[in-house]
């Protein structure tokens, strides 16, 4: 099989919708298909900040589970999401107010929908994706090797959240390690989660976070071909939301 796994797009529908026909996919209804079958893979991070989770929502269910046409992974606020449609007592903000107030905004029969799809999305996905078609592993922040097949509360953390070190930056970001420095499997480990100016390859890794809703551009990377493109973003830059590594 041939696949694209898509980045965090985080509610920005059309730059996703310009990013489908730029990989050659055709809209046909309520979907995007390509012609030569290609799978596009969601990274996690549907919804949030962006000015469309709720269309997120219906898109990804609508190709993942009605039509089978794409693959699905959960990110951090996928997670946070579906413990605040569960009723848990969460903090609506970093994002999560966006899609909050999008959904409250919606008439009631609308909310019922985009509640429904998104907890059946959310749960019948896979904490992370093997492909071994290609060689590949898809999880939203990365894994490491000797965790592929595991799938305890600490991997789960990982995949979701990254290397955490349990400390914060002077901005209140939480520190993160570098993980895929030590990464030294042969396997793809394609993640995004923490934004990047560009898609950054380090050993058998790729982060495909380009930071679509901070202003710079949605990528995907297309296997087995091993190639990412990438589409401009419509959104306001915001600079400080972006990493940047010193690879020296």
């Amino acid at each position: 099989m041939r696949y694209d796994v898509i980045g965090d797009v985080h509610g920005c529908m059309d730059e996703l919708r310009t990013l489908f026909l730029t990989l050659g996919y055709e809209q046909r209804q309520q979907i995007f298909v390509h012609p030569d079958n290609r799978i596009p893979v969601f990274l996690g991070d549907i919804t949030d900040r962006g000015p469309n989770s709720a269309g997120m929502i219906k898109l990804v269910h609508e190709m993942v589970v009605n039509h089978q046409k794409a693959y699905y992974v959960p990110g951090n606020h996928c997670n946070k999401l579906y413990r605040y449609f569960l009723g848990n007592k969460v903090q609506v903000k970093h994002g999560l107010e966006t899609t909050v107030d999008e959904y409250q905004k919606l008439p009631r029969t609308e909310q019922h929908s985009v509640r429904e799809q998104f907890m059946e999305l959310y749960e019948q996905a896979p904490l992370y994706l093997e492909l071994p078609d290609v060689n590949a592993i898809v999880a939203h922040a990365g894994i490491k090797e000797k965790d592929i097949g595991r799938y305890n509360k600490k991997v789960q953390s990982f995949v979701l959240y990254g290397d955490v070190t349990g400390t914060y930056d002077n901005d209140g970001k939480p520190i993160r390690r570098d993980w895929a420095q030590h990464y030294t499997g042969d396997r793809w480990i394609i993640y995004g989660h923490t934004p990047v100016m560009k898609p950054r390859k380090v050993h058998q890794t790729v982060n495909i976070d380009t930071g679509c809703v901070f202003g710079n551009a949605l990528t995907a990377f297309r296997l087995p071909e091993k190639k990412t493109v990438s589409v401009p973003s419509e959104q306001p830059f915001v600079a400080e939301k972006f990493r940047y590594f010193d690879e020296t």
